[in-house]
């Protein structure tokens, strides 16, 4: 049971760390000129600025937590915490960039909050249920396969480059999610000898980047939301499929909807994914 709770904090830990850096991230590209279009020099001066560096840590270490969170938890548990962050950006965007969150705002922030308590109270332990090389193989070509539709994305038309974009980073961040859970050991010797681990050394920043193109692009809202769409659905269905992820007993129904709580309160909140975007708009 304490493996499960130390588990549940490294997923809520990972959240904060990841909302946090969204807005300190975001208050960096404010101070450096946001509306500047990405160039070199842009870059330079906001490597420059202390938010961003501290942003850049928290990534890591939520980074970190996630995946100590997946080595202990249901998929659909880590999952769903995940985008639960963009509550934490919420609140954070508050003091840091001057956002006023409205009712509706407010309500979606308690949804995802009401949402994880659930999700956390009916957790159990992992299955053992592991994966065979050829699952780990076909991982890492999902892997590649979306990194070279991101690629081939950005060449689409202005109305679906965007939208195939968000859907392309929401399932790569599913299966980086899915690569890591699938890993037998995070021992460095076994993860170069792992299919799975260089699945996840493509999927993860390829995902991103797919994310981050996709809101130069396109409406944050859309993007931000096929984004949770395909980083908690697919990797909820898979772990359940592949894994046999299950609630504690009793705990199903209450499991459901906190897991529909969290994902409808971060969609509600998806314009929060990009906060600098939102503090040009506020």
């Amino acid at each position: 049971m304490w493996l499960v709770i130390a588990a549940f904090g490294a997923a809520i830990l990972s959240a904060v760390c990841y909302g946090l850096a969204s807005v300190l991230q975001a208050r960096a590209a404010r101070g450096t000129g946001g509306g500047e279009r990405a160039t070199p020099r842009m870059l330079v001066r906001v490597l420059r600025q202390s938010p961003f560096l501290v942003g850049m840590l928290l990534d890591l270490v939520g980074f970190a937590g996630q995946v100590l969170a997946l080595r202990g938890l249901p998929l659909f548990v880590v999952q769903a915490a995940q985008a639960g962050n963009l509550a934490v950006t919420a609140l954070a965007a508050v003091p840091i960039l001057g956002i006023r969150l409205g009712a509706r705002q407010w309500i979606a922030v308690l949804a995802v909050c009401a949402g994880l308590a659930l999700l956390g109270a009916g957790s159990g332990p992992q299955a053992t249920a592991g994966t065979g090389t050829p699952a780990r193989v076909m991982l890492l070509v999902a892997a590649l396969a979306l990194a070279g539709g991101g690629i081939a994305a950005t060449r689409l038309p202005p109305r679906a480059g965007p939208i195939v974009l968000g859907i392309v980073a929401g399932l790569g961040f599913g299966v980086t999610a899915l690569a890591v859970r699938s890993l037998p050991s995070l021992a460095l010797t076994r993860l170069l000898h792992d299919p799975a681990g260089y699945a996840v050394a493509i999927s993860g920043p390829s995902a991103f980047l797919s994310f981050a193109t996709g809101l130069q692009r396109g409406a944050v809202t859309t993007i931000a939301a096929l984004v949770i769409i395909g980083e908690t659905a697919l990797p909820a269905a898979l772990g359940i499929a592949l894994w046999h992820d299950r609630t504690r007993p009793g705990w199903t129904v209450p499991a459901l909807a906190g897991f529909a709580l969290a994902v409808a309160g971060a969609l509600a909140l998806a314009r929060f994914a990009e906060p600098e975007s939102v503090s040009r708009q506020a």
